[in-house]
């Protein structure tokens, strides 16, 4: 159901999917939900549509920090679950353990009686194979479905009056805005006029042109749809999301979606470095601002402020970082071309007038070799350790800390580097708490262009002794670039130019040359977690540089 690009190319869920499939007689609708709390908003809104929940979890893995968070999240609702275990045909895999650890993460997150004593399913989805025990697999998913149709009927009231609760909107090039939710209660009709309104807002009369119900991974359109269908409507232009559909004889709205507040905010300003405009379709302000307005009208979680001082400058927060990464990803696949300024988070004033700021459970597995340095750089980024289990039959430990947002920003890479690449990171909100106190500075500076030109072998070769480069041989590059990591901590300006002589002076060294070392290459997510606070990302369709802002003067290139 991860249609998206970013979806398949990431391999998580951002945006919920739906579904309706017909088994046994029943319509049975389902909806794929985010599993990462950077889209907390979007896992509140689709869980406010259903009535139960399949919680799938990884014969070997078991339950990850994510399954804590939307499970949290329904256990609060009041919604019954049951439990997938699947991948159950991979060698390591250890049903009972899965079970055990999955129960006792209801019970740590306050599970009720009823809701901890839930049905267990056995399957692999690659396979087609489901069954009620770990030994008696059949092929199909009949078991999986069994389960799914003994949890709780949905609670509607189909001869009441109109209510359905707007949980999401899509864009159509020809039928416009699209609305999207579940009728709690009546019939909903094409072409019928309705009201919509909120509490405390005044009601207003608009009218549905086309109605849709879900049909397999499609869609298709309908006369009438009535209670405990979830429905997409069209020909309504002006909703938010959280706004009631009702009836006009009885307007009345059901309560709005509570949003959990931003953490982290981020600087979108106009490009101003030697390369604007070359590589980007949307450029200018005007054409930012009304991108970051068109995704405020789905992304509910998503704050845009226009800065006072710098006209062409926006704020924006978000859940996490990894929410407003995968807006930037998607603006500059759409042709934007903008700059990105560094992540911070946002403090809040607590109960007792301190600060407070955003802390998140992290949850590590490393080879045992690597714990040593994992718990030293959280415990100088001041993390508190919550839990470590010894080595499992994979010879990975696990480590859990409490970590203030702020250590997380630009310590994955640390991790990976110190690691090996073996580190396994999952990370949730753990909500607010007094201020940590100061952090310790980067311990590795950056490497930037002595000046502007085309990047040659022989300048590359002259200057890797210093760190490790991010440019490769006939790049362009502009003055103050960021093109490596300083070894070192402190700026160093690097000549990458630089052109050998042709001279008739004859050497013996004459003809040998270093070589390059490898190249690092930086993702969109690299860079923006390298960010100090006085260095930018340069983000076009095609490209994504770094820079050092030496002058923050408007209208001064950077």
């Amino acid at each position: 159901m991860d249609s998206n690009d970013l979806e398949r190319e990431r391999g998580i869920t951002i945006l919920a999917k739906n579904l309706a499939v017909t088994y046994q007689g029943t319509n049975v609708q389902l909806v794929d939900t985010p599993g990462h709390g950077d889209f907390s908003a979007e896992v509140e809104r689709v869980l406010n549509m259903v009535d139960g929940v399949l919680l799938v979890v990884d014969a070997v893995e078991g339950p990850k920090p994510q399954t804590r968070f939307v499970l949290k999240k329904a256990i609060e609702m009041g919604l019954r679950v049951a439990v997938v275990v699947n991948k159950i045909d991979r060698p390591m895999s250890r049903p009972e353990y899965v079970v055990d650890h999955t129960f006792d993460l209801f019970v740590d997150l306050g599970a009720s009686d009823e809701q901890a004593d839930f049905k267990i399913v056995y399957a692999s989805a690659l396979k087609r194979i489901s069954g009620h025990s770990p030994e008696d697999l059949k092929p199909g998913l009949a078991a999986v479905f069994d389960v799914l149709l003994s949890l709780p009927r949905p609670l509607v009231r189909p001869s009441g009056p109109l209510q359905l609760m707007i949980s999401n909107v899509d864009y159509d090039d020809f039928k416009g805005r699209l609305g999207l939710g579940r009728i709690t209660s009546g019939t909903l009709s094409k072409a019928e006029g309705v009201v919509v309104t909120r509490p405390g807002k005044e009601p207003r009369r608009v009218k549905v042109n086309e109605l849709f119900r879900f049909d397999n991974l499609g869609r298709a359109p309908v006369e009438s749809a009535t209670a405990g269908d979830i429905v997409m409507f069209s020909g309504i232009d002006q909703f938010d999301i959280g706004d009631t559909l009702c009836s006009p004889d009885a307007p009345l709205p059901l309560p709005p979606i509570a949003v959990e507040e931003p953490t982290v905010r981020m600087t979108f300003s106009v490009n101003t470095t030697q390369f604007a405009g070359q590589e980007g379709k949307f450029v200018t302000s005007r054409n930012i601002r009304d991108r970051l307005q068109k995704e405020l009208e789905r992304n509910v979680a998503l704050r845009v402020e226009d800065q006072v001082e710098t006209p062409d400058s926006f704020t924006v927060c978000g859940r996490g970082a990894l929410h407003l990464t995968i807006l930037i990803e998607t603006m500059r696949r759409e042709g934007y071309e903008f700059m990105v300024g560094p992540p911070t988070v946002i403090f809040k004033e607590g109960a007792d007038g301190g600060k407070e700021e955003p802390f998140e459970f992290v949850e590590i597995e490393v080879p045992e070799e690597y714990m040593g340095s994992v718990i030293d750089m959280l415990a100088r980024r001041k993390g508190e350790m919550v839990d470590m289990a010894a080595a499992n039959s994979q010879g990975l430990s696990k480590v859990s800390y409490n970590v203030p947002t702020r250590g997380l920003l630009g310590v994955k890479n640390a991790l990976l580097t110190a690691t090996r690449g073996t580190m396994v990171m999952n990370a949730l909100f753990a909500g607010y708490r007094p201020f940590a106190g100061d952090l310790e500075a980067k311990e590795n500076g950056s490497l930037l262009a002595f000046e502007s030109g085309k990047v040659t072998a022989y300048g590359m070769e002259g200057a890797q002794d210093r760190g490790r480069l991010l440019v490769n041989p006939g790049q362009e590059v502009a003055k103050n670039q960021i093109v490596g990591v300083h070894q070192r901590a402190g700026d160093l300006s690097i000549n990458v130019v630089k052109l050998k002589q042709l001279t008739n002076h004859r050497s013996a060294n004459k003809g040998i040359d270093k070589g390059i070392n490898g190249v690092l290459d930086f993702s969109l997510d690299d860079s923006i977690e390298y960010l100090g606070q006085d260095e930018i990302v340069e983000v076009t369709p095609l490209s994504v540089r770094m820079h050092k802002v030496i002058q923050a003067k408007r209208g001064n290139r950077q």
